[in-house]
């Protein structure tokens, strides 16, 4: 996440979102595949429809898909250590 000069922030997805996503629909039952659409620069209407669909703000959001990242790389290193 990055912070431009208007105080606005700006978000960037990383990694791989089709495993992140589907790891969000199963923790949000209430997000469809489509609630969860992303395409490359259009990063704020993914947003906007989390928040609508989860009755949250941008900063909860951006939250809530920071610790599904994490949650993934945590278990991608457990998978690395186990092989």
């Amino acid at each position: 996440m990055e912070t431009t000069n208007n105080n606005e922030t700006t978000f960037k997805i990383t990694g791989d979102w089709s495993a992140q996503a589907s790891q969000l629909k199963v923790q949000f039952a209430q997000l469809t595949d489509e609630d969860l659409k992303f395409e490359e620069g259009k990063e704020i209407e993914l947003l906007e429809r989390m928040e609508s669909k989860l009755n949250k703000n941008r900063e909860e959001v951006i939250e809530i898909i920071k610790k599904t990242e994490a949650v993934k790389i945590e278990v991608e290193k457990t998978e690395t250590e186990k092989a």
